[in-house]
């Protein structure tokens, strides 16, 4: 038992290193979404040489089937983007993806076919708010790899003071690792934004990621308010920051 808890031990310490993302809020055109998928699948292989050729690290498309959000324009759909390390992300645009889209549809696609899915790209949706973010403080991923119909949300919240990341790091995150060990829970994740496309929403600051188990009970994380201590505890954590918004998604696609 203790050799499996020392392994365990390992695992978290070894999984929390620095991260970095670009998330993509799109908001599609009415009707429009058939023909954003047919872009996400023509895309997929050019993510995937990318990430061969050592531009990114991963890229999951995830559908919104529930949300929070009443603004004007809430996301349809959300793309994650992940790299290695911040300078990587910030040479991501200079990638070549017409050389990918050659070389991935080779035989398959003519030239002027992949100009077309080039040129109709962006025609799908309304407009795509960016942020970049920072892994702030993470778990490991439970139950093996994501994949296609797992369901995962992410929560908005505006830190409100100086040691919101401490209350979340230390207090939060070693309660959602038990709830893990127990089979209650798969991922939890926060993230810090740095910087955002200027159409993006202006007030979070940070996200949270949490991947559950379904059928699984209410977690002790969730329910810590139950108790004295548990109360104070989230008196502590609730004055640190102001959640706003939260969606909850289902993978669509993923290359890693």
């Amino acid at each position: 038992m203790k050799k499996i808890l020392l392994l365990l031990t390992l695992i978290f310490t070894t999984t929390t290193s620095a991260q970095y993302a670009i998330v993509s809020a799109v908001d599609l055109k009415e009707g429009a979404e058939d023909d954003y998928i047919k872009t996400e699948k023509f895309w997929g292989p050019l993510h995937k040489k990318a990430i061969e050729d050592g531009v990114q690290t991963q890229q999951a498309v995830w559908k919104v089937i529930q949300t929070s959000d009443d603004r004007e324009n809430p996301a349809d759909y959300f793309i994650i983007t992940s790299f290695a390390s911040k300078e990587q992300l910030a040479n991501y645009s200079s990638a070549d993806y017409g050389k990918y889209a050659q070389e991935a549809y080779k035989g398959k696609m003519s030239k002027r076919a992949i100009t077309r899915m080039f040129d109709a790209s962006p025609n799908s949706s309304n407009q795509r708010r960016n942020y970049h973010i920072e892994g702030v403080s993470w778990t490991i991923l439970a139950g093996g790899d994501l994949k296609q119909g797992d369901r995962m949300s992410i929560t908005s919240t505006i830190a409100k003071s100086d040691d919101f990341e401490s209350w979340e790091s230390e207090i939060i995150k070693p309660m959602v690792e038990k709830e893990i060990l127990m089979g209650q829970h798969r991922y939890w994740g926060l993230a810090k934004i740095y910087e955002r496309t200027d159409n993006a929403y202006e007030d979070a600051t940070h996200f949270f990621f949490n991947i559950g188990v379904p059928g699984a009970s209410r977690s002790g994380w969730q329910s810590m308010g139950d108790t004295f201590k548990g109360t104070k505890l989230r008196e502590g954590v609730q004055s640190a920051s102001d959640h706003q918004n939260f969606v909850t998604l289902e993978l669509v696609s993923i290359h890693n």
